[in-house]
């Protein structure tokens, strides 16, 4: 069994594994991005030798990194995860608070698709997605977020975090069961956006 802790040696000892060489890392991430595009567009028809051709690599290269479905769709979880809050933390040092919080609204928005489908697929291959780590590390990022765009007068003084988290479970929801095409989401966020500014802004 693979171990990510490290590996006993002969003498009992435990050592840490090998970090990836550089073609080793440049393979797993464009298997990563692959697969992620691959599992968005194709849902749970897609296919580990599909996700191999779109990163342009071997299948045996995926296994390497992957050994099963499961670990590859856990890889992409844990990749967006980080994306999420990375985003947040980029947009933060831009300095701009109404831009890093409106832009974040709308990016949070266009992940959850494809966060929602990762998470279906896992339940599928029998692994539950605990979301406590996933609601924790959104609420951080975007609560500092609005706290600074409400500071700012960017965003209405009464507008709380759990309101705003429930607009993008709630358009996100809409988008995907009611089929949006990309006007009508860009549309309809606009208005709620709008909506989260103070009158006259």
């Amino acid at each position: 069994m693979l171990s990510t802790a490290g590996r006993a040696s002969t003498g009992g000892t435990v050592t840490p594994e090998r970090p990836l060489r550089a073609d080793a890392r440049r393979n797993r991430a464009r298997i990563l991005a692959a697969a992620e595009e691959v599992f968005a567009e194709r849902g749970a028809s897609a296919s580990t030798e599909e996700v191999a051709a779109r990163a342009g690599v071997a299948i045996g290269t995926v296994f390497r990194h992957f050994p099963t479905k499961r670990d590859l769709l856990a890889a992409i979880m844990k990749e967006l995860r980080g994306r999420l809050v990375g985003k947040a933390d980029a947009l933060a040092a831009e300095g701009d608070p109404a831009t890093a919080f409106f832009d974040y609204f709308g990016y949070l928005v266009e992940s959850s698709a494809r966060i929602g489908t990762v998470v279906g697929l896992l339940a599928e291959e029998g692994t539950a997605i605990e979301p406590g780590a996933q609601i924790t590390a959104l609420t951080g990022a975007f609560g500092s977020l609005l706290d600074a765009a409400r500071r700012a007068g960017a965003v209405r003084g009464d507008v709380r975090l759990d309101e705003v988290m429930a607009l993008v479970t709630a358009t996100t929801h809409g988008a995907l069961a009611g089929g949006w095409s990309d006007d009508l989401r860009r549309r309809t966020l606009a208005r709620i956006l709008d909506a989260l500014r103070p009158a006259g802004r």
